[in-house]
């Protein structure tokens, strides 16, 4: 396994940071995963437009994309496989101990490793912890990720893959690391951005080319939807089955299942669209 860290491909042995890494000591970083295929990304081009725009927002310094993009063609061109996660990490860099930023520059890391095909359908839970839709970090894909991890470690004591949850006025938001989409008198709806979602990619794909509605919705809407699917770069849109002790029998449904077959058939046939 290669792994890209700062300006070239290093074996995992010598693929290492500082302990004094902001990244590591506070959290202080962003983050992309994406899917690839046989060495090919899948939306490489908005992935690397939302790993910009969350660094703007953490105030860390813009990242050089085309150096991003060669990362990811030299870690891709040096592990090939199937299916792959792949990870890029950009930190605050080199630092003194505490919040502030230190002078050395950032991190660059780009990863991969292999990845099983999600299946079609899943379990989730509701968590009683709220997204601040209003927070710093709200709309940032940061690696201050303690709060999903928690959440997602509640989850998977419940025999689910996923936590949701509502933010501070108790509007759906979203998972731990997915978007969330309902089916309501057969219509198609999703959270807004202002509910403080992540600004998913598959998730805007998902309502370019299903003409899904941005909808704010209370998080009881969980209980009466008649089909519920999570979208992720890694599970692209996956039906669930079973929300908290609610089955949904007949996930995926006529709805979902559209938007399963719609989603697959542009993607194969752009993969940076």
């Amino acid at each position: 396994m290669k792994i890209w860290l700062n300006g070239s491909l290093r074996d995992p042995d010598s693929a290492r940071v500082s302990v004094f890494d902001h990244g590591l000591t506070v959290g202080d970083g962003i983050f992309e995963t994406l899917k690839a295929r046989h060495g090919r990304p899948f939306a490489l081009t908005r992935h690397l437009t939302r790993l910009a725009t969350s660094a703007r927002g953490l105030g860390l310094p813009e990242p050089d994309l085309d150096e991003v993009r060669r990362a990811c063609a030299a870690v891709l061109d040096a592990n090939p496989m199937p299916l792959g996660r792949l990870r890029v990490t950009y930190t605050g860099g080199l630092s003194p101990l505490g919040s502030e930023r230190g002078t050395a520059g950032p991190t660059l890391c780009v990863a991969l490793a292999p990845a099983d095909p999600a299946p079609d359908t899943t379990a989730v839970v509701t968590v009683p912890w709220t997204r601040n839709e209003r927070g710093a970090l709200a709309g940032l894909k940061s690696t201050s990720y303690g709060e999903n991890v928690i959440a997602l470690a509640r989850a998977r004591e419940r025999g689910a893959t996923e936590a949701l949850l509502a933010n501070t006025t108790g509007a759906l938001c979203e998972g731990t690391a997915s978007n969330v989409f309902v089916v309501l008198d057969g219509e198609l709806h999703t959270p807004p951005l202002a509910s403080g979602c992540l600004a998913g990619i598959t998730r805007a794909l998902t309502i370019e080319w299903t003409g899904a509605a941005e909808t704010t919705l209370p998080m009881d809407v969980l209980d009466r939807a008649e089909e519920i699917f999570l979208t992720s770069s890694l599970r692209d849109i996956q039906a669930v089955r079973r929300l908290d002790e609610r089955e949904l029998p007949t996930a995926p449904g006529p709805v979902t299942a559209k938007a399963m077959r719609v989603f697959d058939e542009q993607s194969t046939a752009d993969l940076d669209p």
